[in-house]
């Protein structure tokens, strides 16, 4: 369907995988300098917070009501849950740079004119810049932020009935997502989330090919799940 359709769990784990073993040697000679100044000083300051973060997760997505008009009728598209993946960077203690994925797939069931037609599967990862109020230290500690995603579409499977035996090809969401959320921190390294997405975005529809048409799926993602920092 698009470039999008190899990304998958694997590549978001590697991606966050080798950013945390980049994490040591990159700040190393920070955290030396910082250690040094220390006894340099009889002033002390607060332990800074940590680099990066990872958060395990569960979420649900619900597309939009009434995304469009699908093989000429009325579609509505069923939400779904699926397991997440995010890794986060800190420039500082207030502003990060997220990657967040499914680590499994959305299954949709897709309605025409309130009754079963198909299925669909999609498949979602985003980069978004975030800011953290407060400080590091703080127990709760809400964010915001704002950012890009696409999400692939797969394993369509409609009714041949309805299609005439051909396939129904959905194309690649893409656009800006947003999202606000709360971490309330357990101790110095873990901590639980709760989160809330939305992405917009279009997505075409193709028959044997030929395009038919345009869904407007707009999910909205509520989620929670467990993070580490490091």
């Amino acid at each position: 369907m698009s470039r999008f359709r190899s990304l998958n769990f694997c590549n978001l784990s590697l991606a966050i995988a080798a950013a945390l073993a980049f994490a040591p040697a990159a700040f190393a000679q920070d955290d030396t300098s910082t250690a040094d100044s220390s006894t340099t000083t009889s002033t002390t300051t607060a332990t800074p917070g940590k680099r990066f973060a990872v958060v395990a997760g569960y979420a649900h997505l619900v597309p939009k009501s009434d995304p469009g008009t699908l093989l000429g009728a009325k579609s509505d598209i069923d939400g779904s849950g699926a397991p997440t993946l995010s890794g986060s960077w800190y420039v500082n203690d207030n502003i990060a740079v997220e990657l967040w994925g499914a680590a499994g797939k959305f299954d949709h069931r897709v309605k025409l004119d309130d009754a079963k037609a198909g299925t669909i599967s999609q498949q979602p990862v985003a980069l978004s810049g975030q800011y953290h109020f407060g400080t590091h230290d703080q127990v709760i500690r809400p964010y915001v932020g704002l950012g890009y995603y696409e999400s692939n579409v797969n394993e369509e499977d409609f009714d041949p009935a309805l299609t005439g035996g051909r396939h129904v090809g959905v194309g690649t969401p893409k656009g800006a997502i947003a999202s606000a959320g709360v971490d309330f921190n357990i101790n110095e390294r873990w901590f639980a989330r709760a989160d809330a997405r939305y992405m917009q975005g279009d997505a075409d529809v193709k028959l044997a090919g030929e395009k038919i048409g345009e869904v407007q799926l707009d999910p909205w993602v509520v989620g929670v799940g467990i993070g580490a920092r490091f």
